[in-house]
């Protein structure tokens, strides 16, 4: 026992059964431990929390190129992946952050903002600009993320777009926008979707901010 083993189990039981599996009584009887034995690497739920986030942050790579935009590119991508690995994860990166101040949050949960900035001001920005740049670029990639998670199929196999997605639940009366986008959802691409969206991010960005390496 350690406490990556216990955190380990902790995220395989959020990935197979969801955040609401989680507790001291479902881990311990699946690492076949008394639950009690667990307080010595998680003081309670919340702590088990903080540490299945910090791991899954912790999978989240920064890539080694020398063009900053190019490197949240390809970030904002390997976030994408390990959000849908553990997509029953993703709710924790949204709610934690906002329930702990920053100087208590977990290392793991802070090393991406740390990894981010170091990259920004080397750069070339300054704080006030690189925290400009995380905090729309974060916010982008959540926000991403969580849509692309909601574009959940009904029925795959299905032909009929409005079908698939059961979207015939919806009265025509009253959400024929929202009936209208079937199609849409058909053939959405999430990795498509995302380069778009960051196209217009960094361009912005760029723009407002001026790259500062010239």
């Amino acid at each position: 026992m350690s406490r990556d083993i216990v955190l380990a189990a902790a995220l395989e039981l959020v990935d197979d059964e969801g955040l609401e599996s989680l507790s001291m009584r479902r881990l311990g009887s699946k690492l076949g431990k008394d639950p009690m034995a667990l307080y010595r690497y998680a003081t309670n739920r919340e702590a088990l929390l903080d540490g299945v986030t910090g791991l899954v942050l912790g999978e989240l790579i920064i890539p080694p190129v020398a063009d900053w935009q190019e490197q949240l590119r390809r970030t904002a991508h390997d976030f994408r992946n390990l959000a849908l690995r553990h997509p029953h994860v993703v709710p924790l990166l949204v709610i934690r952050p906002l329930s702990t101040p920053l100087g208590l949050r977990p290392p793991g949960a802070l090393r991406p903002l740390e990894q981010v900035m170091a990259l920004l001001t080397k750069a070339g920005f300054d704080s006030a600009g690189a925290l400009h740049v995380y905090r729309a670029y974060y916010g982008f990639l959540l926000g991403h993320v969580l849509n692309e998670l909601e574009e959940f199929v009904v029925d795959p196999d299905e032909d009929e777009s409005v079908l698939r997605h059961g979207l015939y639940h919806l009265p025509q009366s009253d959400f024929p926008h929202v009936r209208e986008l079937a199609p849409l959802l058909v053939g959405y691409d999430g990795k498509t979707e995302l380069d778009q969206g960051l196209d217009i991010l960094l361009a912005g960005l760029n723009s407002s901010l001026g790259n500062p390496a010239g």
